[in-house]
């Protein structure tokens, strides 16, 4: 009696689920890597955002000293009047 194709042996279990594995990885990998890219997006819009705050939050202090160095030599302007 010569073998028939029914009765060749099947591959383990183990590498077909490895083989299903493999694939199912392959179809996600590029939303993985959306995904990195958008947190990596993310992340750099919220470091830009700090830094403009600290760059308004600098320009701010300045101004602030300004006026009151204006007012102090206001001040001693009219006490020496």
């Amino acid at each position: 009696m010569t073998p028939s194709v029914t009765d060749a042996p099947a591959p383990p279990a183990d590498a077909h689920t490895s083989r299903q594995n493999r694939n199912l990885e392959m179809q996600l990998m590029p939303e993985a890597l959306a995904r990195v890219h958008m947190q990596q997006r993310l992340y750099e819009a919220e470091h830009e955002r700090r830094a403009l705050r600290l760059l308004s939050a600098r320009r701010l202090q300045r101004r602030a000293e300004r006026v009151s160095l204006r007012a102090r030599r206001a001040l001693a302007l009219a006490v020496m009047q």
